[in-house]
């Protein structure tokens, strides 16, 4: 990985458009299943884009609640209160737990990334989805 990754809200970035800030919407599967929430945005702080969300999920079927990241080339559609991703409710249930306090190292990164089947950003031939811009 080329450049570190940090949270939107620990910069003095803001989104160039306010008005696809996803934070505080909720996050549905394809299914229309209730995922959680975006609590944030994880940010390449050098090259201004969203990589990314942060999604604050309850308990469900066994799985402890928590912060999870999910990719941002997972949004499938944004609307005016709901974020859509592909992975199901319960994917992001059980995938890896997000610590928005610890220090994380890329290869936490990669195994998000891998965990829901997508190519790491500093893959060759990654190509952003382009969903948000800084």
């Amino acid at each position: 990985m080329t450049h570190p990754l940090v949270r939107l809200e620990d910069t003095d970035l803001t989104l160039a458009d306010s008005e696809v800030d996803i934070r505080g919407r909720t996050v549905e599967d394809l299914s229309g299943d209730e995922v959680g929430n975006v609590d944030g945005l994880i940010i390449d702080e050098d090259e201004r884009r969203v990589r990314f969300i942060e999604v604050s999920c309850g308990a469900f079927l066994g799985f402890g609640g928590g912060e999870r990241l999910v990719p941002a080339d997972a949004i499938t559609r944004v609307g005016d209160s709901v974020v859509q991703i592909s992975p199901e409710r319960i994917r992001v249930a059980a995938g890896p737990a997000y610590d928005p306090d610890a220090v994380l190292e890329q290869q936490y990164y990669e195994d998000v990334y891998v965990y829901y089947d997508y190519p790491p950003l500093w893959a060759p031939g990654y190509k952003h989805p382009g969903t948000f811009s800084l």
